[in-house]
């Protein structure tokens, strides 16, 4: 499927997220892709990330719907945009929970790497987990063959065998995604123990999830202690895609422990994908910024982009997959984001 970018003037009801919302959301995580596709390879991940804020700010605000973020770049006082609490959209239509990560694998887009990608996910006004209190959580991520097999409090082995024979296969053919950190050092102990491989990822833990999720990626299961954000925008892909989240709450200190305690969470809770985000009426969206197994980095020519999205929609079940083509001069001229190349 190709589009050619042109404004649009789509009606959305005002009662609930329309349908018609998807492909004006797409838009948003293209420009952001775009914008921060200039920065792929060149040491500046705040570069890519500042430039991606910016261009799908602008964007974000011709959208028909009456959003607030709820996920974005921070608090108010640190992110200027995107951040916390912001309303955004164009003020009608539906009212909206808005979760945005302008560039999921900052460290992938500054060294060139796989599987960085621009992601959005709406749903129903208050049906998102507030995630303030806990920057981290431990996660457990799975496609819709094993949903109902994994727990996240059995061991590792045991999780990997269950996944081995929900898929008629032997734990050796069962291929876990770990972010690369010290914190997994008994994780990937235990995942090689287990006779399964692993796919270390250096950032970006929505595209490892979903990868988890989605059938044809090699990936058969996400574990380990990621951020808490991440964790909601993955629970609205999974709505979409089918498997399973699953999710504790990881305080990374005591001050953080006693935070939680305190706004009322039990940290020994185990969160899952309606927790995390409620409803059925949820949509996600991401556009590739490198090249990965989920999604083709966005292409420069002279006078073009194309770029490679997933558009997702959980009441419909409908996953699209989106080849875009932009004429740059066309985009400028509409949306006032310069998509030239960073001086």
């Amino acid at each position: 499927m190709t589009e050619h970018h042109l404004p649009s003037q789509l009606e959305v009801s005002p009662e609930a997220p329309d349908r018609n919302l998807a492909l004006e959301l797409v838009r948003v995580t293209e420009a952001g892709a775009m914008a921060s596709g200039r920065w792929v390879g060149r040491g500046d991940k705040n570069g890519a990330d500042g430039a991606a804020v910016k261009a799908m700010r602008a964007l974000i605000h011709t959208v028909s719907m009456n959003g607030v973020v709820v996920i974005g770049e921070g608090e108010k006082d640190q992110a200027p945009m995107l951040f916390n609490g912001e309303r955004v959209g164009d003020g009608t239509g539906p009212e909206c929970d808005v979760a945005v990560d302008p560039v999921d694998g900052t460290t992938l887009t500054a060294k060139g790497m796989a599987n960085a990608v621009s992601v959005m996910a709406v749903a129903d006004r208050g049906s998102m987990f507030d995630p303030s209190a806990v920057f981290y959580m431990d996660k457990l991520v799975t496609g819709p063959e094993a949903a109902d097999y994994v727990d996240i409090n059995a061991p590792v082995e045991a999780n990997i065998r269950r996944i081995a024979k929900a898929k008629k296969s032997s734990p050796e053919d069962v291929t876990v995604v770990v972010l690369d950190r010290p914190r997994h050092e008994g994780i990937v102990k235990e995942i090689r123990e287990a006779g399964a491989r692993i796919r270390f990822i250096a950032d970006g833990d929505v595209a490892g999830a979903i990868m988890a999720v989605r059938e044809g990626t090699g990936v058969d299961l996400l574990l380990g202690v990621g951020g808490t954000p991440e964790g909601i925008i993955t629970a609205c892909a999974i709505k979409c895609l089918g498997g399973t989240i699953q999710a504790k709450l990881w305080p990374k200190d005591d001050e953080e422990r006693q935070r939680a305690i305190d706004a009322g969470h039990d940290l020994d809770r185990v969160l899952h994908t309606d927790d995390l985000v409620s409803g059925e009426n949820v949509f996600f969206v991401a556009t590739g910024i490198t090249d990965g197994e989920l999604l083709r980095g966005v292409r420069y020519r002279a006078e073009t982009a194309t770029t490679q999205s997933l558009v997702m929609r959980s009441k419909s079940g409908t996953i699209r997959q989106i080849d875009s083509v932009h004429r740059l001069s066309k985009l400028r001229a509409y949306s006032s984001v310069d998509f030239e190349r960073p001086s």
